[in-house]
């Protein structure tokens, strides 16, 4: 098969979009190596990388090869909001077209669509992203009820949520492809040495967030727990925050000062991939009291690293952190403020999660999600094109 795969959220700054694109693409040409990659490193007209041509994913193999793409975001816009009637000879003539961006394209003729579902948050609270983003988002989901042959979500929540949002979509077009961890299994023991901007942060000695600072991550709430867990012990160990700044947050600083917590909370931003690895493993748990996710990467990158995990109760994370953590209910501060209390306060606690995490992680691996997107290409192979049932409104 000729396989049209879009890498274009895997970039330098790629987060979550990117980093699902950039492992399966990483993954899939070695299993499928009759098959050929044809690589879209722009893809739709909602998301742009300026250095897409140095940094979105081309693994150096015989079956994959870069393929259509555009020089400039307008001119990306143009093409997809008229595309040409021959759109499938412009894109290499795939036999499956595979997005990964929220984008869902229209005007394919011989190709099966294949989407991957991330997450439907955008459409549980407004106030959780910017309008540009959100309607977006929501054309590009909308657009996959209608156009796309088939439906690969991240998680068994993700996969009801859309199925209940979209009743006239077929079950049976849709299955799941559990994420996992970017970084291998690592060893127990001292971790390697940190990098410069790190140094100051002593091993196992502070909680740790990951994700962008945005409203849906719940920073607010985290940040105002830490403070009262602050004010009790005084000795709590700082709050670490690895990930770059997103949107509707640029109160976050003057909320650090006015919680009294500015030199206690420590954000770094975007790290690299080294530097996450290390403050990983190095911290005393990870904290992440999300509002919703559709699938949690976080959370399974620190069971991998065997480390504790405090997260929330809500949405997908209890189908992917199983045992090996503490829930919370994530607009309840009193909720989270008594488990970052248990958790540093019984070291027996502590230790039985660190059994448990490796256990849980292994339940997640990219060959095996790659496997599973190879049998769903198989299956939409086989499949009539999907057609999506038209409503007669003439009466």
């Amino acid at each position: 098969m000729r396989i049209g795969f879009d890498v274009s959220q895997t970039g330098a700054d790629r987060a979550g979009c990117g980093v699902v694109a950039d492992n399966l693409i990483r993954h899939l040409p070695g299993r499928r190596p009759d098959d050929t990659f044809i690589l879209y490193p722009t893809w739709g007209d909602l998301y742009w990388d300026d250095h897409w041509a140095r940094d979105t994913a081309c693994p150096d193999l015989p079956n994959v090869r870069r393929g259509f793409h555009h020089t400039a975001l307008e001119a990306a816009r143009t093409f997809w909001r008229r595309p040409p009637a021959d759109l499938d000879a412009v894109l290499g003539d795939p036999d499956i077209v595979h997005s990964n961006n929220f984008f869902c394209p229209a005007g394919l003729k011989r190709a099966r669509l294949v989407y991957f579902l991330h997450d439907l948050g955008f459409l549980e609270n407004p106030d959780w992203t910017t309008e540009h983003n959100r309607t977006g988002c929501f054309d590009g989901v909308f657009g996959a009820g209608l156009h796309a042959d088939f439906i690969v979500a991240n998680s068994e929540f993700s996969r009801h949520h859309f199925l209940d949002t979209f009743p006239h979509y077929p079950a049976e077009r849709t299955a799941v492809a559990h994420l996992a961890s970017r970084f291998p299994a690592v060893p127990a023991g001292a971790p390697p040495p940190p990098a410069e901007r790190l140094a100051k942060l002593a091993g196992g000695g502070f909680w740790l967030a990951v994700g962008t600072i945005e409203p849906r991550k719940n920073y607010e709430g985290l940040v105002r727990a830490y403070a009262r867990l602050k004010a009790e012990a005084p000795a709590t160990p700082p709050l670490v925050i690895a990930g770059k700044v997103g949107w509707m947050m640029p109160h976050f600083p003057a909320l650090l000062a006015e919680l009294g917590i500015a030199r206690d909370v420590l954000p770094l931003g975007y790290v690299s991939e080294a530097e996450l690895v290390w403050l990983y493993r190095s911290c005393f748990a990870v904290v992440y009291p999300t509002f919703w996710e559709g699938f949690g990467l976080p959370v399974v990158e620190a069971l991998g690293h065997g480390v504790p995990v405090i997260s929330s109760n809500v949405s997908s994370i209890p189908e992917v952190l199983g045992d090996a953590g503490l829930l919370i209910d994530p607009h309840d501060t009193d909720s989270l403020v008594q488990a970052m209390r248990e958790l540093a306060t019984r070291p027996g606690l502590r230790a039985r999660l660190v059994e448990r995490a490796r256990v849980q992680a292994a339940r997640f691996s990219w060959q095996e999600t790659a496997r599973r997107i190879g049998e769903i290409y198989d299956e939409v192979m086989a499949r009539p094109r999907f057609a999506a049932p038209v409503t007669d409104t003439s009466g």
